[in-house]
């Protein structure tokens, strides 16, 4: 009987990373440009101040909704179609308004990229 070799199955990017590991040490971002660095800190914050509005919004609205409901205890009572409006108020408005407030994010956030990328300095040399 003959014996065959077991042969490891990695992914590039896995062996990429045990490459990276093994050859140079530690593996650290690419450093910026000291003249872009002011701008892309600038856009990092601004970003990140929409991102916390939009996930504070959706953090009040997932576990506010309920907490709503449940100081209003008539509307178990109150039906539409023959459903509690209160469970429609919980299957079908978060969605929505979630996916809303990813669409506003996400927009902000762009709009934001083309603010401060119109203001910093091009690969071109402007």
């Amino acid at each position: 009987m003959t014996v065959q070799r077991r042969v490891t199955v990695t992914s590039p990017q896995t062996r990429l990373a045990h490459a990276r590991r093994r050859y140079r040490g530690p593996w650290r971002p690419t450093t910026l440009d000291p003249v872009e660095a002011p701008f892309a800190v600038a856009l990092y914050r601004r970003q990140r101040r929409r991102a916390v509005v939009a996930l504070t919004t959706a953090f009040a609205l997932v576990f506010g909704l309920p907490l709503v409901l449940a100081l209003a205890p008539g509307l178990g009572e109150l039906r539409l179609f023959g459903v509690p409006v209160s469970w429609l108020s919980v299957m079908v408005l978060p969605f929505p308004a979630m996916a809303l407030l990813a669409f506003w994010q996400l927009r902000g956030a762009e709009r934001e990229e083309s603010a401060v990328g119109a203001e910093a300095p091009g690969e071109d040399g402007r």
